[in-house]
């Protein structure tokens, strides 16, 4: 997790809210980053997690056994787009109550209906990932 907060730490500079996404091969390898790039883009898709899964898909789509690293709790896009990849397990950090969907307003990684279910961590380092978005919110971005 430590590394996710020093990738969202980098994204500072944009004008995007920060949120780092890592994803591990079944080794524990990070082969891949992202970072929101929503408003770089003019995206709506943009979502770290999103960013990081296109850059990890150059080895294959099916991202089976990997693990996803994110500092926020993925939306319901990036749940959805989690599970199609066939991501084996996400680490968040901080809880999204306004719009998680791997827990907090919704679960979409562990519904019981779904095809492919997601193992889940929450909350690791739980209060440095909020105070990155707190600060970056207080300071008026």
């Amino acid at each position: 997790m430590r590394e996710a907060i020093a990738v969202a730490q980098a994204s500072l500079a944009s004008n995007d809210v920060p949120v780092g996404a890592l994803i591990l091969d079944p080794s524990g390898k990070i082969i891949a980053t992202g970072t929101n790039e929503r408003e770089a883009k003019s995206d709506p898709t943009a979502h770290a997690e999103i960013v990081a899964m296109r850059k990890a898909a150059t080895h294959g789509w099916r991202l089976d056994n990997h693990t996803l690293v994110v500092t926020l709790e993925p939306c319901a896009m990036c749940a959805g787009a989690i599970a199609q990849a066939r991501i084996s397990k996400v680490i968040f950090g901080a809880w999204d109550e306004k719009a998680g969907a791997a827990g907090s307003v919704w679960d979409v990684l562990r519904d019981p209906r779904a095809i492919h279910r997601v193992e889940v961590e929450s909350g690791v380092l739980q209060e440095d990932c909020a105070a990155l978005l707190s600060d970056f919110f207080r300071s008026g971005q």
